[in-house]
């Protein structure tokens, strides 16, 4: 396996975490949903802690892109 072939290889394999992204963020926002269901009094106090889970997932799943950006364009 040549050096190219390896690179593209491993930009691949990190972009599959920017398509995991967004099952992490569809699961903090379904979990949310579920629980302001039950209880609807509390889902005011669980806003912020919804933000932060989807700032989170985002965050991951764009340093993942990054990581594919690197490996096919700068190594």
């Amino acid at each position: 396996m040549d050096a190219e072939s390896a690179k593209l290889l491993g930009a691949g394999l990190a972009a599959i975490g920017a398509g995991l992204a967004s099952l992490g963020v569809g699961n903090v926002f379904a979990k949310f949903l579920e629980g302001a269901l039950r209880n609807p009094g509390a889902a005011d106090g669980q806003q912020g802690r919804l933000f932060i889970g989807f700032a989170a997932a985002e965050l991951l799943g764009l340093l993942s892109f990054v990581v594919a950006m690197i490996l096919i364009f700068v190594a």
